[in-house]
């Protein structure tokens, strides 16, 4: 079973995440579909079902169902692809998610500090870094020097 870091621990990946969907039978429980597809037969899934969301997608497009979802996922098709962290902020701060946030894609062990800050609480590694040295950078600095999603003080406000 895949693994992944979720509440700064490493796990078993319960969830099956499909890039594409070509009909609602295909969907089981604890399957990651996405955006559009989730849009277009909501009412025929599983429900718990969760989705996936590429870096040029909104989340005003489900913000009146939010929390109904008990998974968002966040792809990062490269690692110089930012937007992902403006998603996860306004599903956190704007919208108030309560579900899991999941990174994946070119997500590299350099990010996961502030991906945390962004509202994240999982991340799937990719397969060629280790997992054990990705979960130890969540912890990578002992100061913040902005404001951020998870109400740290910036290190000027702790003086």
């Amino acid at each position: 079973m895949p693994k992944l870091i979720k509440n700064e621990a490493i796990i078993d990946d319960q969830w099956t995440l499909l890039e594409e969907v070509d009909s609602v039978e295909n969907v089981s429980e604890n399957t990651i579909v996405p955006l559009a597809f989730w849009l277009e037969n909501k009412d025929s899934l599983p429900a718990n079902t969760g989705v996936w969301f590429a870096s040029n997608e909104e989340p005003e497009t489900i913000s009146d169902v939010v929390n109904d979802l008990p998974l968002i996922a966040i792809h990062f098709p490269k690692f110089a692809d930012g937007r992902g962290y403006s998603i996860a902020r306004l599903l956190r701060e704007r919208y108030g998610y309560q579900g899991e946030i999941r990174a994946f894609g070119d997500v590299l062990q350099d990010q996961l500090f502030y991906m945390k800050r962004c509202g994240f609480d999982a991340f799937v590694i990719r397969a060629d870094r280790d997992m054990e040295k990705a979960l130890q950078s969540l912890n990578d600095f002992s100061v913040v020097y902005q404001t951020g999603g998870d109400a740290r003080p910036p290190v000027f406000r702790v003086r």
